[in-house]
């Protein structure tokens, strides 16, 4: 790619002059290997590949060597694969003192590439947006970005940096089966994140086994936060989280499947005043801390929520267990079953 990559070295300092980011520097010597003993044989053959996606289509004319992700989900896919990116976003909600997750980490230092070595990913920050500059810094041959909210000037200023491989349609709407298959395509590794999806499908199928008391519990996955102006909204079947549920073997409450319609939103807002009709066996958020959690059910609105009303509140305040769910994919997803599956257990048992 070494044509192309002269002509995308050329475009950085056009972004450069777009973009408000501070100056970055690139990957340190050795920085950026993109593929592991340990990972499958990408297929050569399978290239030129075109992927189709909300903003048109991207062609990939031969095996990225050099891969940049931005949002999340997408650098965790890539790892699952057995290829380190060269430039990944900081995980600042959730993340530990890497930036990273627990995780990340693993498959990072399963890969040789742990955190604050050489050959680890270059980290930039999404805290004011996409870190452009950064980005193009890494000189990537591909820029992921099959779970993400891109919007057309994103994904325009993007490409001319590296061919973009945006998602398929609804912005953050990006099922993890979907992203894996996406980027196994991108990868030139459709066979192994095929078989990926399968190894993690069965993981999960697996934990539900082991907790039947989750067939069948109607759920609600929202967030409740006392005293706020939009105290309520329920993510929809559009969102991972509640897609995760349902994999368990839940089924999302009625009351939520009718209000979504056929809205494409992964959430919807929810008056206060309408609390006592979020029907449902459990109902599931983040919170702040233990006090949040007892300021719900001490909220005259929030309180008559039927599953708040007979503790089947089910609540966490650990941020990196949140992002495991939030932010699905293989790495986390797996992560997250024997932690997060015996807080659900536990409300469904009471049903």
């Amino acid at each position: 790619m070494a044509t192309s990559r002269l002509l995308r070295l050329l475009a950085v300092t056009v972004v450069a002059a777009l973009s408000l980011s501070a100056c970055s520097t690139g990957p340190s010597d050795g920085a950026g290997t993109t593929t592991a003993g340990s990972a499958a044989e990408a297929d050569a053959a399978a290239f030129p590949v075109t992927i189709d996606h909300a903003f048109g289509q991207t062609t990939l004319r031969e095996i990225p060597e050099r891969v940049a992700t931005v949002s999340w989900v997408n650098a965790d896919v890539a790892l699952s694969l057995g290829v380190v990116p060269v430039g990944m976003p900081i995980d600042s909600y959730g993340g530990n003192e890497n930036g990273s997750t627990p995780w990340k980490d693993a498959k990072l230092e399963e890969l040789g590439a742990a955190i604050g070595t050489n050959g680890a990913p270059v980290q930039y920050s999404e805290a004011d947006g996409l870190a452009f500059d950064d980005i193009a810094a890494t000189d990537p041959d591909v820029i992921l970005a099959a779970y993400s909210g891109l919007s057309q000037e994103d994904y325009d200023t993007l490409s001319r940096i590296a061919p973009v491989v945006a998602y398929p349609e609804v912005a953050y709407g990006t099922a993890w089966q979907d992203s894996t298959r996406i980027i196994g395509e991108a990868l030139g590794l459709s066979g192994a994140a095929e078989q990926l999806v399968d190894t993690t499908e069965q993981a999960i199928d697996d934990a539900a086994a082991e907790h039947p008391e989750l067939d069948g519990t109607t759920f609600i996955y929202g967030s409740l936060t006392p005293g706020a102006a939009d105290s309520v909204s329920v993510y929809t079947a559009n969102d991972n989280r509640p897609r995760f549920l349902t994999e368990l073997g839940m089924v999302q409450a009625n009351v939520v499947t009718e209000a979504t319609g056929g809205s494409e939103a992964f959430f919807i807002p929810w008056s206060a005043e309408r609390a006592n009709e979020l029907d449902s066996d459990i109902f599931v958020t983040w919170v702040a801390d233990e006090d949040a959690a007892e300021a719900i059910a001490a909220d005259p609105l929030l309180g008559q929520i039927p599953a708040v009303g007979r503790d089947a509140l089910v609540t966490t305040s650990d941020d990196t267990l949140t992002l495991s769910v939030s932010a699905a994919n293989p790495l986390s997803l797996v992560w997250a079953l024997d932690a997060f599956v015996p807080l659900l257990a536990g409300a469904a048992a009471g049903r």
